[in-house]
């Protein structure tokens, strides 16, 4: 059986990634970081096929540690999903550095080292596919988001770097969710109030919220034969919500 690792993949969006993963024949192991409950649960719901694994993906040391201990027990992934993301939200003055750090840490450096810590034992053992999980924020801002958006925009650039030199063993791509059905993002963007949920929804010519079935669709066409030509792309799954 394959291996895949998946940051963030116990709970929201990441879940359905890693049971989509599962579907497609994967042990996966998710990397969580302090939800217990939600590592449980998914551990159940993959039938034996999800393996959590708490590290915290701002945290290089524990990466380190996760990534060696991964490499010896199950070998090298086939897959890497760059789920993992933190918001701090606050307007741009009032940003303090830890709001700064920890989100740049976890949704831009965590990707970085993680990659950078499985990329040679999965070329050794013949290739693979990366895909770095961004947000539409990172090409269009919004309001009190400076760090959460940098770091997004930082990912994609990454992305187009590791594709560059990780060629032709890995594929390496972003895949950018927009308006999606999750309580994060009904909570966020206040979707269960109907007026501001009528108001998004216009601004959707699909005119739906996506769902997480509609993400992890799209994870199974960037980590599979059929985008066996495509690298250093970002793949906008927003109901053409952004077209830019």
């Amino acid at each position: 059986m394959a291996t895949a690792v998946i940051s963030g993949g116990t709970r929201g969006i990441g879940l359905t990634l890693s049971l989509r993963l599962c579907a497609l024949g994967h042990r996966v192991l998710a990397l969580y970081r302090s939800d217990e409950t939600a590592a449980k649960e998914a551990a159940e719901a993959g039938e034996g096929q999800i393996v959590p694994v708490r590290v915290d993906v701002g945290r290089p040391a524990e990466i380190r540690d996760a990534c060696a201990r991964i490499l010896d027990e199950h070998g090298a992934p086939r897959i890497l999903v760059n789920n993992a993301g933190v918001n701090r939200d606050r307007s741009f003055l009032s940003l303090t550095e830890e709001d700064w750090d920890q989100v740049v840490a976890t949704n831009l450096s965590g990707p970085f080292h993680l990659s950078q810590a499985l990329a040679p034992a999965m070329i050794e053992a013949g290739g693979g596919s990366i895909v770095n999980i961004g947000a539409t924020t990172a090409i269009r801002p919004r309001a009190n988001g400076a760090n959460y958006c940098a770091s997004k925009a930082g990912l994609l650039q990454l992305t187009k770097c590791m594709a560059l030199e990780l060629a032709p063993h890995i594929q390496v791509n972003a895949l950018l969710p927009g308006f999606t059905d999750t309580p994060e993002v009904t909570e966020r963007y206040r979707l269960d109030v109907p007026e501001r949920r009528a108001a998004i929804l216009d601004s959707i010519p699909q005119k739906r919220i996506g769902t997480p079935q509609d993400i992890a669709d799209a994870l199974e066409f960037l980590v599979t034969s059929r985008s066996a030509y495509i690298t250093g792309q970002q793949l906008i799954v927003d109901g053409g919500h952004f077209m830019g």
